[in-house]
């Protein structure tokens, strides 16, 4: 049974840094790419950022360039999100998703929330 569980975010200021991690069961982690994705209110969920299964390749979303990274701890099945330099516009619920290579299945986490304001 896959599982994905979404922590950090909440309120942070514009200009400032946060955390989101997700952590995962259920999967042979190592073997998947991981993603996240954001859905602000009243618009459609867009992907923001993914990294290879081995983490040795990340993509952004043009929006975040330069200013999110991604990152994966393989032994302890999480995959990471840095946030930096954030803007009210970054302002959305924050998904993690993975799409098993071993049945093309999409699984995502609950989400959590970032506000950005001040």
């Amino acid at each position: 049974q896959v599982h994905l569980v979404e922590s950090g975010g909440g309120l942070v200021q514009p200009g400032g840094s946060t955390q989101l991690s997700c952590a995962a069961s259920g999967i042979t982690f190592g073997r998947n790419v991981m993603s996240w994705y954001r859905q602000a209110p009243g618009k459609e969920r867009d992907l923001v950022a993914a990294i290879s299964s081995t983490g040795g390749i990340a993509n952004y979303a043009d929006s975040v360039k330069g200013r999110f990274t991604i990152s994966r701890d393989n032994a302890k099945n999480t995959v990471n999100l840095q946030m930096n330099s954030l803007k009210p516009e970054d302002t959305a619920v924050y998904y993690c998703k993975v799409r098993l290579a071993s049945d093309g299945m999409n699984y995502w986490g609950k989400g959590t929330l970032v506000t950005v304001s001040s």
